[in-house]
């Protein structure tokens, strides 16, 4: 059992001066098998601490879930980081940003319409309360005051730059409390007046986030708070990238001459991130600032440790820097040599349309009705009609979230594009059969006032100006955890795509699957045991290995390779599934490294 508190002038363990050096490590971005791999790298690079938040979405996926089983063991996640002997942050929000779809809050807590999130509202609250007691059991034994590695839990998560609702804060904080947490509270803001002044309370010691100036960043946090340690508690040292837009890197030499200065002046700070990990699967969040920007797959964010967990030259460079201030002992890991490399036939593919009864059912409804109205929160939904019109026709949809493909009779007609403000398409001259609208909810806002919208089709359809009424929709079951049998569901594309016979297609034409199996050569020694997917000959679309789902892959770019972690391989009988939205070569090619796409300079 050890004592952490906040002092005058320091963080205090067991009535000593403490330095947090901090790395931001999330569980939820990284396989578990590879846990305690990263954190004992961040121990290796001079941390003595771990900081996580906590997805709320991804634990309650549904309402009346809770799940904190496999990647999502958060007890088992700090288990690790004791058994490192580093201690941990925790930051469960409940919103989080992170670039998280949804910022963390799970898409079924807005199906009210009149929830009102991040403030002082009876719904939001009583969810919230909820959310942090089934937190309690993982959370409270494993404060430090009995015998965990818990010294600090973050309150909210920049309020600051949402809201200005001391209200809502000190109810969040009696919450937290009320479960049994009894460490100290903090709260994080960028340091301006008005952030740091609406983002905390006078009773919960106020951190900043910033990634430069650190002098004069920090001279503004204490202009702020008179007393107590100072910290950053987010030291950005990359940034993150969206789709069609360059990779984001930083200046190693820049970046740790920047975190000198803030140790030099006596700081704590948590490094953000450490190890960005992977956007898996349909989690990535996006950001609107009058454009739609969905964020790419990758979260490397131009870590110290990359994608795959190799330490950099900024991994070595923070190492040098950390070495003035604290332990460091011992030689640092060193990086895995090239991926093993080959080429996989995708040799079988079905088109969707002959599969896409076993992904779920239809569900009719006279107006458009959004995926979340569904209870499909993530993914693709397939929305079907017929029509029958004379002459010219354009199809109007007041809003598409976030991107739909239009076919006729299984012909493609166009694409609406949220990030190109789309909103009518053509039609051919006298449009007669079944209209079906293919939607890829592309990942929610994970950041301002547009948290919490519904996805699909929104609004309503028309053509000519006459509404379109009367659609089959269908949201596509495409984790393969779901479906009754193995004729259903994920499980039964599988099923069909094993009975086709392979082929000598050069292009699978989308939207389709395709399958391709595959053995691995041995690891040779120094040789990655992990995998990287070039998807610079396939459109846009999906891939699972082995039933886990890499994410999203597309060829706008910047990124163009998945990171496929060693602990989903097998040495024999592993199959790629690719869900191909418009066109791509019957390969699968893995490279030797990662190609995350070009940069601005």
């Amino acid at each position: 059992m050890s004592d952490f508190r906040i002092g005058d002038e320091h963080f205090l363990l067991d009535g000593e001066p403490f330095r947090i050096l901090s790395g931001a490590l999330h569980y939820f971005r990284v396989h578990p098998d590879l846990w305690r791999d990263r954190i004992r790298k961040a121990r290796q690079m001079g941390l003595n601490t771990i900081e996580t938040y906590v997805a709320w979405n991804a634990h309650a996926p549904r309402e009346g879930e809770f799940d904190l089983s496999g990647g999502l063991d958060l007890g088992r996640f700090l288990d690790d980081v004791a058994a490192e002997g580093m201690h941990a942050i925790v930051r469960p929000g409940p919103y989080i940003c992170a670039e998280w779809d949804n910022g963390g809050l799970p898409a079924w807590l807005f199906e009210s319409g009149t929830v009102g999130v991040r403030r002082d509202e009876p719904q939001y609250l009583a969810a919230v309360s909820q959310y942090l007691e089934q937190l309690a059991p993982v959370l409270v034994p494993r404060q430090i005051d009995q015998g965990g590695p818990i010294i600090l839990v973050q309150i909210e998560n920049e309020y600051g730059a949402y809201g200005s609702d001391p209200v809502y804060l000190q109810k969040l904080v009696e919450m937290n409390r009320r479960i049994g947490l009894t460490v100290p509270f903090t709260t994080v803001d960028q340091p301006t007046a008005q952030m740091l002044e609406d983002g905390s309370l006078p009773s919960l010691h106020k951190t900043a986030s910033f990634g430069s100036r650190s002098v004069e960043r920090l001279a503004t946090l204490r202009e702020h708070q008179p007393t107590g340690p100072l910290m950053c508690s987010e030291f950005w040292d990359g940034w993150f990238d969206h789709w069609g837009a360059h990779h984001h890197t930083t200046s190693v030499a820049q970046s740790a001459e920047d975190l000198d200065d803030l140790l030099a002046a006596g700081a704590s700070v948590n490094i953000y991130m450490f190890h960005g990990g992977t956007n898996f699967g349909f989690t990535n969040g996006a950001n609107d600032k009058g454009v739609y920007q969905p964020i790419v797959t990758s979260y490397d964010y131009d870590a110290p440790l990359d994608e795959a967990g190799n330490p950099t030259e900024k991994y070595h460079a923070f190492r040098e820097v950390l070495a003035k201030y604290g332990s460091v002992s011992g030689p640092a890991p060193e990086a895995a040599g090239p991926a093993r490399t080959l080429d996989v036939p995708l040799a079988r593919s079905v088109a969707l349309s002959s599969v896409v009864d076993r992904l779920g059912s239809w569900t009719p409804r006279e107006e458009l009705p959004s995926m979340d109205s569904l209870g499909r929160y993530t993914g693709f939904a397939l929305y079907r009609a017929e029509i029958d019109i004379v002459g010219p026709a354009v199809l109007e949809i007041d809003e598409v979230r976030d991107r739909a493909q239009v076919f006729l009779d299984g012909t493609p007609i166009g694409v609406f594009a949220r990030d190109h403000h789309d909103r009518s398409i053509a039609l051919p001259m006298d449009a007669r059969g079944v209209l079906e609208i293919l939607v890829e909810d592309q990942g929610r806002v994970d950041y301002g006032p547009r948290i919490g919208e519904p996805k699909g089709l929104i609004g309503s359809a028309r053509i000519n100006g006459e509404p379109l009424l009367r659609w089959l929709v269908l949201p596509l079951e495409l984790d393969p955890t779901e479906g009754a049998d193995a004729s259903q569901g994920f499980s039964g594309v599988i099923t069909a795509l094993s009975s086709v016979a392979p082929g000598e297609a050069s292009v699978v034409s989308g939207p389709a699957f395709a399958l391709g199996r595959f053995d691995l050569p041995p690891v040779r020694a120094g040789q990655s045991a992990d995998l990287f997917l070039d998807t610079r000959s396939w459109g846009k679309g999906v891939v699972w290995v082995n039933g886990f789902c890499l994410g999203r892959y597309w060829s706008r770019g910047p990124q163009h390779t998945l990171y496929v972690p060693a602990p989903v391989l097998r040495e024999s009988g592993n199959e790629i599934v690719i869900l191909e939205l418009h066109s791509a070569a019957t390969a699968a090619s893995f490279v030797p490294a990662p190609e995350l796409g070009h940069t601005d300079f």
